[in-house]
């Protein structure tokens, strides 16, 4: 018989102390016998122990506790055995499009209310957004209803085909429905209609049901920012998708300063108008469509300058015009400060970049830096001969997120990326040649993105009180003596913008405005505010439209797709599509491998054992 847990089995081991216990003689007591009597007993001393085993065996309580704890010990492993059972349809799988157009006029309203038509017994419930979500598991039908009041459209493009594989994935074992509710408008990833065909050849069975109606609508489908002169200039796009000529009035609002002004535009049917708006102030700009429509999420255009305080940085470097240095200095509107050491002012600035080759830093700018980390300050440190433990200080080690033991001399290693980033996207990692490098371990706290083939961190990020610490282990000395060739590549500078712009925000104004569906993934955990809510994160999805406050940043997410926001765009087609479409030919199952746990008989036969155990006791006189 198979166990789920087998090391549970070792509790087998306590009939050993019942046994030892029942064995156990009363302490003899000294008594005048006759020499006689002495003799007759030797022939029975050979007995007793017989005898013992034998009145063990024969008392009741012995094998009762015995099969108890026989029991117990057997209902911890959790034996089962399997069998073959029929494919039900109990479950339902119900995905609720969640995107943007859903937001048009009434139709995530109507998709709800259609989802509860098809409420069962046991149900599962998959927002579908650029990221499906399953908001709801194997629940029954009064948690399902409980749960759909609560759900919200978004604001992404939904991945309808990702939702109905979810779905599959739920009903893998038992089998059962899969309920598409949506506009049918738009989606991402694979076509849906090829997705319900898959589902089917497994033998579930997949519903699209449509909601919605054609709709009028105004809205922004593109904004661009652009750095001009030393100054910001937005560029949006204004579409008109009704069927005769629109004059849009827009009023355009700095939050910080409280500037207005408005603008009007005169949009011919199914055709497109720019916004242009330059000399933009720091902070945030409302660009406001005025003229209500079918779909609001459209109609306001969020623009988000950073302060000039968040694009300051400072370089530490015993060495001048490292690669990294002029990486950095190249970034639009970047105030980059290098120095041979960490001055006292060091909070006023949003990153700190330690790239000393051979000085390691002095106590007091040790102390300094911690405290700047402790209040969230962001720090990173290049991989060098400084960071070794016989030049480093014991405070300094203590700050890394990495622990280096020796630097490696070795060539042909291969960079690997471990997670996927923002930092990693169009970076050949496996490109760079890497001749030496610090063998490093990484410690319990952090997370590393690149390693080497045999696993040793090459950028690794940690946490030092409220602030973070980045590890960046290819060192950029060039020459002769260049450590590798990264800082050759055409990819070096984007990295660093990159990295940059994750860490602190000092990255280009593109990192400050986002469109929705974007995911970033946090150096730790924060408390973030969307426009909807707050909460702790250390993985942030944007499927809100509005202001994201998101590491002290304030982050800008719209919309921006011209499909999303063309209400106009009913999925009829998909329903024809679905009905005469021919799926894969794959052979349907028509019954799934089961497990019966057999633990729970085994606790209701130990509860009657004790209880006969209770009646025997009583029975003795002895309760």
């Amino acid at each position: 018989m198979p166990f789920d847990n087998p090391l549970a089995l070792a509790a087998l081991a306590s009939i050993i102390p019942l046994i030892i216990l029942y064995l156990l003689r009363p302490k003899p007591l000294q008594v005048s016998i006759p020499s006689l009597m002495f003799l007759l007993d030797i022939k029975e001393e050979k007995k007793r122990f017989y005898t013992s085993i034998t009145k063990l065996i024969k008392d009741p309580l012995f094998l009762i506790q015995l099969l108890v704890l026989i029991l117990l010990a057997l209902a911890a492993a959790s034996p089962y055995f399997q069998t073959q059972e029929a494919l039900s349809g109990e479950h339902t799988v119900l995905i609720i499009d969640g995107s943007a157009s859903m937001q048009t006029d009434n139709r995530f309203n109507e998709a709800i209310s259609k989802a509860e038509d098809y409420v069962s017994r046991k149900n599962s419930i998959i927002l579908a957004q650029s990221t499906p979500v399953t908001v709801l598991e194997s629940e029954g039908a009064q948690v399902a209803y409980e749960t759909l009041a609560l759900m919200q459209a978004k604001a992404t493009v939904a991945d309808l085909s990702g939702a109905i594989s979810a779905g599959m994935r739920l009903l893998s074992e038992e089998g059962g429905n899969i309920v598409v509710i949506s506009d049918l408008a738009s989606w991402s990833g694979d076509d849906p209609v090829n997705a319900m065909k898959l589902a089917e050849s497994y033998g579930l069975t997949v519903q699209f049901i449509l909601v919605g109606s054609e709709a009028d609508n105004v809205g922004f489908i593109q904004g661009t920012i652009e750095a001009i002169d030393g100054s910001y200039t937005y560029t949006g796009v204004v579409k008109n998708y009704q069927s005769s000529r629109q004059i849009v009035n827009i009023e355009i609002e700095n939050l910080d300063s409280g500037k207005k002004n408005t603008v009007q535009l005169n949009i011919p049917a199914r055709s497109t108008k720019q916004v242009r708006l330059e000399n933009l102030g720091s902070g945030i700009t409302e660009v406001r469509i005025l003229d209500e429509d079918s779909l609001a999420a459209d109609n306001i255009a969020y623009i988000s300058i950073p302060k000039i305080s968040d694009r300051r940085l400072l370089y530490v470097s015993d060495v001048d015009n490292l690669p990294s240095q002029v990486a950095l200095s190249l970034m639009p509107n970047i105030d980059l400060n290098k120095l041979e050491g960490v001055p006292e002012d060091v909070p006023g600035y949003s990153i700190v970049v330690i790239a000393n080759k051979e000085r390691s830093l002095a106590s007091n700018e040790i102390s300094t830096l911690k405290s700047y980390l402790d209040r969230g300050g962001r720090a990173i440190f290049i991989g060098s001969d400084a960071l070794l433990p016989t030049n480093a200080d014991q405070e300094l080690a203590e700050m890394l997120p990495v622990r280096p033991v020796s630097v490696e001399d070795t060539r042909g290693v291969t960079l690997e990326v471990v997670q996927q980033t923002r930092l990693s996207e169009d970076i050949k990692f496996n490109e760079v040649a890497m001749y030496q490098f610090l063998n490093v371990t990484s410690r319990m706290d952090s997370t590393t993105l690149v390693a080497t083939e045999d696993d040793i961190p090459v950028l690794t990020y940690g946490s030092v009180g409220d602030g973070t610490v980045v590890y960046f282990g290819i060192n950029d000395i060039t020459g002769e003596d260049a450590w590798n060739n990264f800082h050759n590549l055409p990819e070096y500078p984007v990295f660093w913008f990159k990295l940059a712009g994750w860490l602190g925000g000092t990255g280009g104004v593109q990192d400050y405005n986002l469109k929705t569906g974007t995911v970033s993934v946090l150096a730790k955990e924060h408390e973030i505010k969307t426009p909807g809510s707050t909460r702790t994160v250390s993985r942030v999805l944007y499927d809100e439209v509005g202001i994201y406050q998101v590491a002290g940043k304030e982050i800008a997410v719209n919309i921006y797709n011209d499909r999303e926001s063309d209400t106009t765009l009913i999925g009829n087609n998909v329903i024809e599509r679905s009905q005469t479409q021919e799926g894969p030919k794959i052979v349907r199952a028509t019954s799934y491998t089961a497990k019966k746990y057999l633990d729970n008989y085994m606790i209701i036969i130990v509860f009657a054992l004790v209880i006969l155990e209770l009646l025997i006791i009583r029975k003795r006189g002895e309760l």
